[in-house]
């Protein structure tokens, strides 16, 4: 018995490793740049609650429409007077009693006429359009969003690089210098000064670590995916940073109409604008149609009802002490107040445009500087780990070296990014990535 029961489970876990393999085993997902931006457009929860917002504004256009088309209702009514009687006063002794009854009515109504559906409807295509719009802003945010958690997880990863590589020299550096003290060719001092500097570059290579998993579960967040789902990313800082077309994203030209931010105002800003339209509506009379077929299901003894009736109903507003002059006042102000708001942004959106042209120059210009200054860097750390290993310099020249080499590094990196995110935020306010 005790045999069957180990041969089971091996069973059982023979089984688990054949068909969780793919689970255990499952590689990491690859994705470029363009890659994570367009997983995002997929599956981020924003896009997807802003594609929800552009239905949301098509069923409301659709609801609009309809209140003004025709409307056909049904109704069934039943009433019992339980055997009552009506008697009349100059007819002694002459009574009528109540039979049931029971009518099937339908009903057709019909909008003739009314201002403020007409201009009901026309705001009702304008929130499409401000859907619509609002829908591209959350796309060219959510671009942004990813494109700069990818450029922080691709920086995360260069420094763990860049410190794992420093580490390995020292350690290296470390172990020749013990050699050296045992020679009597180096001091124990020089010993403990890189003994404290691996110690110290072992803690940054841990801080490094946790700042890239940061990084990367941020990304993960932006692509909608969950933190169990392993990433690697495929672009490379350098790779991006060069095959960017400044030159071309220098001479693209700002159009305030293609910006989405104005647009938004705009559409907001006639918004405002038929909502004054709308309420000088209310001064419109309103003329409907309507027409009523009722079928008696049980004839009471005395029934004058028509069965087919029609007729229109016309609603004409007359006084209201004031109540529709003071809502007409309250949109125009609005409106004003919209239009402001649309020439103070429309000033705001031309200085940013300049402003970000001055930041992607200055972002060029210090990745240039950097990069030079990075190989100069190498050259000279690489320089004075060839002369400590031949005794000519002493082992705070070698630290000193290596740690202006971590800074050159640092820059660099740092310049990188502000290229990459000058050029980033001048897209967006082009409306192009």
């Amino acid at each position: 018995m005790i045999r069957n029961f180990f041969t089971t489970l091996c069973f059982i876990v023979l089984a688990m490793l054949v068909f969780g393999g793919k689970v255990l085993a499952q590689e990491p997902l690859r994705f470029s740049l363009e890659g994570a931006r367009q997983h995002a457009l997929e599956y981020n929860k924003n896009m997807a609650n802003a594609e929800l917002s552009t239905r949301e504004a098509q069923a409301r256009l659709k609801e609009t429409i309809a209140n003004g088309l025709p409307q056909i209702n049904a109704a069934v009514d039943y009433s019992n007077f339980f055997g009552s009687k009506a008697s009349l006063g100059m007819m002694p002794g002459f009574e009528i009693e109540f039979n049931p009854t029971s009518n099937l009515s339908l009903s057709l109504g019909q909008l003739v006429f009314s201002g403020s559906y007409i201009v009901g409807i026309q705001m009702a295509k304008l929130y499409q359009e401000v859907a619509e719009a609002s829908r591209e802003k959350t796309e060219l945010d959510i671009i942004q969003q990813v494109s700069q958690a990818y450029y922080l997880a691709l920086i995360s990863g260069r420094s763990k690089e860049l410190v794992e590589a420093n580490l390995e020299n020292m350690r290296d550096i470390l172990q020749k210098t013990r050699a050296m003290v045992y020679a009597g060719v180096a001091e124990e001092l020089d010993y403990d000064q890189l003994a404290v500097q691996v110690a110290m570059l072992s803690n940054t290579l841990r801080s490094t670590e946790r700042q890239q998993e940061l990084a990367y579960n941020m990304l993960r967040l932006q692509m909608g995916l969950s933190a169990e789902v392993e990433i690697e990313l495929t672009d490379k800082l350098e790779s991006l940073a060069r095959g960017t077309d400044l030159t071309a994203q220098m001479a693209r030209t700002f159009s305030l109409r293609d910006n989405v931010d104005f647009r938004l105002l705009e559409l907001q800003t006639g918004m405002a604008e038929k909502q004054v339209n709308m309420e000088r509506a209310a001064y419109l009379p309103t003329l409907a149609g309507f027409y009523n077929y009722t079928e008696k299901l049980l004839k009471p003894e005395f029934d004058i009802q028509p069965k087919h009736v029609i007729g229109v109903n016309l609603e004409i507003p007359i006084f209201s002490s004031g109540l529709r002059k003071a809502r007409v006042d309250q949109a125009r102000i609005n409106h004003e107040v919209a239009l402001n708001q649309k020439e103070l942004v429309a000033e705001q959106l031309l200085i940013q445009e300049k402003q970000l042209r001055f930041n992607l120059n200055t972002a060029i210009e210090q990745y240039e500087s950097e990069q030079a200054n990075l190989e100069v860097a190498r050259r000279v750390n690489q320089n004075l780990n060839n002369k400590y290993e031949q005794g000519m310099v002493s082992s705070l020249d070698l630290i000193t070296a290596n740690g202006n080499y971590l800074q050159a590094e640092g820059s660099y990196i740092n310049a990188v990014l502000q290229l990459l995110e000058a050029s980033l935020a001048l897209n967006k306010l082009l409306n192009g990535f």
